[in-house]
């Protein structure tokens, strides 16, 4: 915990991951800053932190952002288009959220002075390892143009950072799931199109769920994932603001920019997940199997010895307590979200 209170800046802070950082913060004695433009974050999810609504390449707003709160002294960068089917369709539109309004971000936080940030990237950037484990020097082949747009920013920061005062820890989230414990946060999307989610709302209509291809080259066919709950993500987030300039400095004292996975170290395949709901639930839900989406992969599940010595951290969550809080959120969300009310 901080000695005294500290300003952290969160752009995406009213979504899903954003906003469950920003809680597990402010537990930690941090105040929240928030900016997002409520494409798909919501409003009620900031009523205990300062949120301004607008997009990360406006330079004004970012300035005003930074005069209103002279405290800010680092950034977690959350926002983000991030549906993989939707960016193999909309590429352009990925590459200017992603991308572009990243660059800008960027030149306007130096513009006034902030120089540490926390990227929110993804583990969708590495190849398929042959053991579909994968540490922070594995291969980068990103499958998809969502993927792409977080490997280039990766490469983008690490080059501003080698030519400026930019320092950089960037985030490589595995699979979220689960909820706020407390339940203040939690997805937001009436149906959400990951396979925890799928999983809901085939359940909800009585519909079968569809595994995604059951040929991939994994122990059963489905795809492996790493599912970590998302207030252990968030519990990474406060120990990387906590550990920041250590971890960027480096054993040689020259580091400016660190990539740390963020995932419980365990891949659980989709037939895997189905079966870990189906326990948690007490009932089995129907299942099918359909062809690949656009953009899929057979999928990976991270080596986090990196973020256990760097961070001091480690997930404490199984997947079944990530299925039971999802289910907990969905049965409450209504009393914040009336709109999402079941």
């Amino acid at each position: 915990m901080p000695t005294e209170p500290k300003t952290i800046l969160i752009t995406g802070g009213a979504g899903f991951i954003g906003s469950t950082v920003g809680s597990a913060l402010i537990d930690a004695g941090y105040q929240v800053v928030v900016l997002d433009n409520l494409s798909t974050g919501r409003e009620e999810f900031c009523t205990d932190r300062k949120l301004y609504v607008g997009d990360i390449a406006d330079g004004q707003l970012i300035d005003r952002i930074v005069a209103d709160n002279p405290g800010i002294s680092a950034v977690v960068h959350c926002a983000a288009s991030i549906v993989v089917p939707e960016s193999v369709a909309e590429p352009i539109r990925y590459y200017n959220n992603n991308v572009v309004g990243t660059l800008k971000l960027v030149e306007s936080l130096l513009r006034n002075g902030i120089t540490r940030m926390l990227f929110s990237s993804s583990a969708s950037i590495y190849g398929v390892a042959e053991d579909f484990t994968v540490d922070e020097n594995s291969p980068i082949d990103p499958s998809s143009p969502y993927a792409r747009t977080k490997a280039h920013v990766e490469g983008m920061l690490a080059d501003i950072c080698d030519g400026t005062d930019l320092r950089l820890i960037s985030l490589r989230y595995f699979n979220p799931i689960g909820a706020d414990p407390k339940m203040r946060t939690g997805l937001a999307l009436e149906k959400p199109s990951h396979a925890l989610g799928m999983i809901l709302t085939r359940d909800a209509e009585g519909e079968p769920f569809t595994v995604t291809g059951d040929t991939w080259p994994t122990r059963d066919g489905s795809g492996v994932r790493d599912y970590i709950h998302v207030w252990d993500l968030a519990a990474a987030h406060v120990a990387a603001i906590d550990n920041f300039d250590s971890v960027v400095t480096g054993p040689d004292g020259d580091c400016t920019h660190r990539a740390i996975n963020l995932g419980t170290g365990t891949g659980t395949t989709v037939f895997e997940l189905v079966e870990a709901y189906n326990r948690v639930v007490g009932h089995e839900i129907a299942v099918e199997v359909g062809p690949p989406r656009p953009g899929d992969v057979a999928g990976a599940y991270a080596q986090t010895g990196r973020a256990e010595k760097e961070l001091g951290w480690r997930a404490t969550h199984s997947v079944d307590d990530g299925i039971r809080d999802t289910l907990r959120w969905f049965d409450r969300r209504g009393d914040i979200l009336p709109d999402l009310a079941r």
